[in-house]
Order: C-alpha cells, then sequence, then structure tokens
C-alpha cells in the first residue's frame, strides 16, 4: 500500500526503530526490496536519486510509475521518495507523477537559498499532500561517487532552526557517515545526534547508511535516527552474486540472480533497522 514519508515515520516512532530506505534504479532493485519487505511484514521506503537520472540509468518518469505501481499493490506499507532532489522543478516532476514523499537538498548552498528553497518544496508538496525531507550540513561526497568537499557536521542550533522556519515532516543529518563505500571505518557523532534529537520535534534520517556496522545502527536507532538510507552495498551484493555465477550466458538469468541477492540483502538491513 503506497502511504506518505510521515505516515511511515509515524511507525517509526512508535516502534522506536528505523525504516529502510532503498534506492531502486531498475525492476530488478524494486522487486528485491519490496519482496524482502513483504517476507518481513516490514515498512519500506523506496527511492529515485536525482543524480540516478544524471548517470544514465534511468528517467524519472519511467522508473517513479513502475516504483508508484509496485508501492500500491505491495502488502506492506511503503513510501516512494524523491532522493537528493537538488533542483525544485525536478521535485515538481517527482509530485505531478505521485511521489508521496520528496527530499530537497540544498545543502551545498548558502544556508538563506537552503532555507528559501526548502520552504518551497515544504509548500509546494503540501498541495500534493507530499511529505518533505530536507538537509543541514554536508555529508560532503555525493550519491554518484564524486568527491564534493569535506563532510560538513549538522549543527544543532541550527538544525533546530531549520526545522521550525521550513516545517519540514523529516531532517538528514550530517554526523560522520558518506555516501559510497567507506575507505575506512566511520566515526559517528552519536552525542551530536542525541542533542538534535532533543531540540527538534520531526524525525532524523541517516544518509551513507550502507557498510556502517550492526552495533552503530544500533546506537544511532537509540539517539533517534528514523530512517536510514542504504543503496551501496546492496547494489555490491548483487553484483558479487552476479560475478561468482557459473554459467553468465542469458541476462534473465543475471537479472534473477542480482534480484535474488538484492532481497537477501536488504533482509539482513531490515531486520537490524527494525529490531526483529
Amino acid at each position: 500500500m503506497l502511504v506518505t514519508l510521515k505516515d511511515i515515520l509515524k511507525i517509526a516512532q512508535a516502534k522506536q526503530c528505523a525504516i529502510g530506505s532503498f534506492n531502486t534504479p531498475n525492476l530488478e532493485s524494486m522487486k528485491g526490496v519490496i519482496a524482502a519487505a513483504e517476507e518481513l511484514n516490514q515498512p519500506v521506503i523506496i527511492m529515485h536519486a536525482q543524480v540516478h537520472e544524471e548517470m544514465g540509468l534511468c528517467e524519472l518518469e519511467e522508473t517513479g510509475t513502475i516504483m508508484l505501481y509496485m508501492a500500491d499493490k505491495a502488502k506492506v506499507p511503503v513510501c516512494v521518495h524523491l532522493d537528493h532532489g537538488t533542483d525544485l522543478d525536478y521535485i515538481k516532476r517527482g509530485l505531478d507523477i505521485g511521489f508521496t514523499s520528496v527530499m530537497y537538498d540544498g545543502s551545498l548552498l548558502d544556508p538563506k537559498e537552503n532555507y528559501a528553497n526548502t520552504c518551497i518544496a515544504v509548500e509546494m508538496a503540501a498541495r500534493y499532500g507530499a511529505s518533505v525531507e530536507a538537509e543541514v550540513g554536508s555529508m560532503g561526497a555525493r550519491e554518484s561517487g564524486e568527491a564534493g568537499g569535506e563532510s560538513v557536521y549538522t549543527d544543532p542550533d541550527e538544525a533546530y532552526r531549520f526545522v521550525k522556519e521550513t516545517g519540514i515532516d523529516a531532517l538528514a543529518c550530517a554526523f560522520g557517515t558518506a555516501h559510497g563505500l567507506y575507505l575506512k571505518e566511520p566515526k559517528l557523532d552519536f552525542e551530536r545526534v542525541k542533542k538534535i534529537n532533543s531540540m527538534i520535534d520531526v524525525p532524523m534520517v541517516m544518509h551513507g547508511g550502507s557498510g556502517v556496522s550492526e552495533e552503530d545502527y544500533k546506537k544511532v536507532i537509540d539517539c533517534g535516527i528514523r530512517k536510514i538510507n542504504y543503496y551501496t552495498y546492496m547494489a555490491k551484493a548483487a553484483a558479487e552474486a552476479v560475478c561468482a555465477m557459473e554459467d553468465k550466458t542469458f541476462f534473465h538469468d543475471i537479472a534473477v540472480c542480482a534480484q535474488n541477492a538484492v532481497k537477501d540483502d536488504v533482509m539482513k538491513a531490515i531486520k537490524i533497522f527494525s529490531r526483529i
């Protein structure tokens, strides 16, 4: 069933857990993620990132329509989320086709411009009944894997002002994670997360969730994280499974292998995030 981000995060708040949020740039990843959620009877978020279209992976209107169809017929609550929308026109395109949640990412902009554009995104999403996530601070590297400068940790006071003035439904915070593969073990600032959580009245989001230890996942959830974005290591698991195949003659066999590997990896992640 198709739900909004605000609705699905109410479940996380009630259960004091986190909802897994997975980028699904192709049919195999969509089917693998939703199958994992249905088997575990847990809510899930599937995402399309703007950068995926820029990388030539999939167009928003093509993949988004399929995501919405699969979410609507799923046996568990599914939010269809636009991840890291960096311009308002792109966000409007997602809302026009039915996305129930969007993330406006102005984290690399001047703070005043980030505030202003986020407010516009909130007002625009409200007309569609959709939720809005936004970010204060920056994790440096972008989802494409390209360097984007040093991580700028989220300032708790700035987070409080940002949430209060923009009216967003969820806040993405920078506290030591990064997008892509970790070259060394991430050092997470748990006290920063706790402080921000005590000052704001909306759920917090962890980006760069792949590759974090199970112990650290549990800690950040205890600190107030309610949505964990996860993609890189899911995609890596699928690639490794395909590489290990003895017979790679037919693409359909490769696709099924990748889909099953996505499901297995996502099930492991959901079990940790949902504490089951």
